[in-house]
Parts: structure tokens; sequence; C-alpha cells
């Protein structure tokens, strides 16, 4: 399922315009990139909760040419799923 498809899925089932249920969709990724950007996490009781995780700097290497390169640190975001979410996936 592509964005798309999602905008289409939620415009059915809460019977919105696609322009209204896009807007609705963007809000909703909008709100979660900002939480985290700004280091917080963002539960969805049984759905699951977003948070980030720092990932420290490493040395990696070139698969090409086997030369060693440096891998900066980062911050990148995670998604741990909620008990009602995986029971629904495993039925």
């Amino acid at each position: 399922m592509n964005k798309n498809d999602f905008v289409n899925s939620v415009a059915a089932s809460a019977g919105l315009s696609k322009a209204d249920a896009a807007n609705a969709v963007d809000s909703v990724l909008d709100s979660i990139s900002a939480t985290l950007a700004a280091g917080g996490e963002v539960r969805m009781t049984g759905f699951g909760t977003f948070s980030t995780a720092k990932r420290a700097a490493s040395v990696g290497r070139n698969p090409r040419t086997g030369e060693k390169i440096q891998i900066a640190a980062s911050t990148r975001p995670k998604f741990k799923a909620g008990k009602a979410l995986k029971d629904a996936v495993n039925k």
C-alpha cells in the first residue's frame, strides 16, 4: 500500500473527501515527524510507539575499493509495535 492507497482507504472508511483525507494523513505524518525531530516520542495506545535512537559514529569500508570511510553519528527514527497491532497481524 502506498500513500495514495492509504489516503483512499482513510477517505472511504471515514466518509471524507480524498482531499480532506489527504490533509488529515499529511497532518498526522507532519506531527509525528516534528515531534521526533524535537527529540520526543509519539505513543499510540494499541498501535505502537514512534521514537528516535542515537547511532554512534563508526568506521565502514567502501565495498568497491576496500578503503576505510568514517560514518558520522546520526539519529534514526524507530517504531515499536503495540500489542493490539501485533495481535491483528498475527491472526
